[in-house]
């Protein structure tokens, strides 16, 4: 069965088209690429590697261990909470082999977080890094938790760097806080056992519409909700990605090289973006990750990707910005970078430019949301790139924009994203009416709160999120568009923008700025908008702070922004 919604000009050498008869599961495509690849490098940390032949022998060896030393069974829910380590895909295409729907869980999630999490997924067992153990042990009693596995940085490394580096982490770093789980066993301990019990069962979960992963969304603007995503969401979104991939440079030569590549993975592999990308897409093709666990410790960063020549990076805008900031990311081998791949935020025209012009490679932004797999739309690569837009959509992807009525507006004209197409979600968990909110009233288009325009070629732009719009006097005024202008300080490093009450416009614009140059000034970031933007899009308020708050995977979260001012208000309000 093949999907096709959409007939626009594409790049060299991408399909219009995706099969999705290609496989029946999202564990075919995992031990399809086992069978194919085995001797290619899959997975590089701290600087060990590990085959597609020894991920295959371990994630057996794990599912084994689920299936014959646990009372788990097939389609039972299981988390994952580790930052990017070599454990991470052996745990997850194990739990997966064994039939169970993997919970990706977010390693620095507050105690309240993880027990939400885990207490809405229905989790059984657990797989995380014994960083976070203390706050597992001060939830377990109020989960339904039966089976916690836990493991420490280095345990997939050989000796005697596994001791050295868990040694460090623990006493030296003092990474690890106490804790008491007596019940839980270590990783490697689960693998000896699973080795010893023999072949693990083919009982992964089948069909199309099954779902094997929950993954949360929504925690920066309300309650977490866990999106289902089934074997034939992740399969296309993956066929959509690889299409992308596939794509042929200005020369004729496939933009990656035929005997696999090397691309580094700095974003979370538990957030849907990286997960496909790289645990996916790029598995699928034989291609080698290079695992970053903390991609803030821009300093190891780098070391870590020093010596190779990569092929492609995969990140967003603020750890661009984070990496040309560093003075020894000059000095990597950027000489066989075809491909750079923006998703999560919005790409900064400065940015991009700065990065081509520093490692040869212009930056694909893409654009996509949990509900979708994540992948709606790509730009292509090898200098087609438009920048401004998120590119085109994904093969088999259908995508019009809506007015406040629900009727679709012209090409051209601002209005809702809504997105239709095999990567779309089945529902969030156990949550019908959300489900069907977050749906056109017909069921068949998922609506993005994102405002966008699509243009005559199918390219996007993203103009906001619909409750992030700032309303100035009755005039629309959207943060990323004075962000964008305000990026391009070069004293500035990173920047947010919200409304805030004022009694004079209803809403007037709040900047925060993090600056490069701390010489810099409230004037010259306001004599540096005018140059761009109308009187009622300037800044009324600007607020210079050391860092922005942030996801995990670097999008500002301007919800925490709005919280801090709210709280201040009502302290001011607030009789003494």
């Amino acid at each position: 069965m093949e999907a096709q919604f959409w007939n626009g000009k594409r790049a060299p050498g991408v399909s219009d088209t995706i099969n999705l008869d290609e496989y029946d599961s999202v564990v075919e495509v995992i031990e399809s690429a086992f069978k194919r690849y085995a001797d290619r490098p899959a997975f590089t940390s701290i600087g060990h590697t590990l085959s597609y032949r020894d991920i295959d022998n371990y994630s057996a060896a794990f599912a084994s261990y689920l299936q014959n030393h646990t009372t788990l069974k097939a389609g039972d829910r299981i988390a994952i909470q580790m930052p990017n380590i070599l454990q991470f895909p052996i745990a997850m295409y194990g739990a997966l082999r064994a039939g169970m729907v993997v919970v990706n869980t977010n390693p620095l999630y507050t105690e309240r977080e993880m027990l939400h999490q885990f207490n809405d997924s229905g989790a059984k067992a657990l797989v995380c890094m014994d960083v976070f153990a203390r706050s597992v042990q001060n939830v377990l009693k109020d989960t339904g938790l039966k089976h916690v596995i836990v493991t420490s940085l280095a345990d997939m490394l050989p000796q005697p760097k596994r001791t050295l580096i868990n040694f460090a982490a623990k006493h030296v770093k003092k990474m690890v806080p106490g804790y008491s789980l007596p019940d839980a066993i270590g990783f490697r301990k689960t693998l000896k056992l699973g080795a010893r019990a023999g072949r693990y069962r083919a009982e992964h979960l089948i069909g199309s519409q099954q779902t094997i992963i929950l993954q949360y969304t929504g925690g920066t603007t309300g309650v977490a909700k866990g999106a289902e995503l089934t074997n034939q969401n992740l399969i296309a979104n993956m066929q959509q990605a690889r299409s992308l991939l596939m794509q042929i440079d200005a020369s004729g030569k496939p933009i990656k090289p035929e005997g696999g590549a090397k691309v580094v993975a700095p974003l979370p592999l538990y957030h849907i973006y990286a997960f496909t990308v790289h645990l996916m897409a790029l598995f699928e093709m034989g291609d080698q990750s290079i695992l970053i666990a903390n991609p803030r410790d821009t300093g190891m960063f780098v070391r870590m990707i020093k010596p190779h020549k990569l092929t492609g990076f995969v990140g967003l805008n603020t750890l661009f910005v984070s990496l040309m900031n560093h003075p020894e990311f000059k000095n990597c081998d950027f000489s066989e970078l075809k491909l750079t791949l923006s998703g999560g935020t919005a790409l900064v025209a400065d940015t991009a430019k700065r990065w081509k012009e520093l490692t040869g490679s212009g930056i694909s932004e893409g654009y996509g949301l949990t509900e979708c797999s994540p992948v709606v739309c790509v730009n292509p690569t090898g200098g087609l790139e438009r920048l401004g837009t998120v590119g085109q959509p994904v093969p088999g992807t259908a995508l019009k924009c809506i007015d406040d009525q629900g009727n679709e507006v012209a090409i051209g004209e601002r209005g809702e994203l809504c997105v239709k197409g095999p990567q779309v979600m089945k529902g969030y968990w156990n949550r019908p009416e959300s489900t069907a909110e977050s749906f056109t009233p017909d069921g068949q288009w998922l609506r993005t709160g994102d405002v966008a325009v699509i243009d005559e070629d199918g390219f996007v732009k993203i103009v906001d999120r619909i409750k992030d719009m700032v309303l100035v006097s009755g005039f629309n005024v959207y943060p990323n568009e004075i962000e964008d202008v305000v990026a391009t300080h070069p004293g500035v490093e990173n920047c947010a923008v919200i409304g805030v009450p004022d009694v004079k416009t209803g809403e007037a614009v709040k900047l925060f700025v993090v600056a490069i140059d701390k010489n810099l000034t409230a004037d010259d970031i306001m004599a540096h908008c005018r140059l761009s933007l109308t009187g009622y899009k300037l800044p009324r308020h600007i607020e210079f702070r050391d860092e922005l708050p942030m996801t995990p995977v670097g999008k500002i979260l301007r919800r925490e922004l709005k919280d801090e001012e709210a709280a201040k208000r009502t302290k001011e309000a607030t009789p003494a």
